[in-house]
């Protein structure tokens, strides 16, 4: 997937992380604010908030996920049988990570990930940004 293909942003569980990370928060709030000056959709999965929260002091990623132009990706049953072949195909066992490389395939996102070894073992194709 080339720079220019990609169409918006599927955050992973170190992304959320970063927006109420002291040290991270700053570059991860400017990335967010620039995808949206640019129309860019934004795309959570589910199961990354499952991992990533902890409670309300969280206070960016709070706002972040109930925010009305975010989009929160839910795993239906078509979209958890495919996510288990891809496990499969992968060897990969982590499923959050399977769906949001699933998630930033079908949008046509950027992943933006605190490790990028692990989305590149799922999907090698998709363009992967630091958080």
């Amino acid at each position: 997937m080339t720079p220019q293909a990609t169409v918006g942003l599927t955050l992973d569980t170190g992304a959320l992380l970063a927006l109420d990370h002291p040290s991270k928060a700053g570059i991860m709030q400017a990335r967010l604010d620039e995808a949206r000056r640019r129309g860019a959709a934004i795309c959570v999965p589910a199961g990354v908030v499952a991992q990533a929260w902890r409670g309300p002091r969280q206070v960016r990623m709070a706002r972040l996920i109930k925010s009305s132009d975010v989009d929160i990706a839910l795993m239906t049953l078509s979209v958890a049988r495919t996510v288990g072949a891809i496990c499969a195909a992968t060897g990969h066992t982590d499923v959050v990570d399977v769906h949001v490389a699933l998630c930033a395939r079908e949008r046509h996102h950027a992943v933006v990930t605190s490790d990028l070894d692990d989305i590149a073992r799922v999907d090698p194709t998709l363009r992967l940004i630091r958080a």
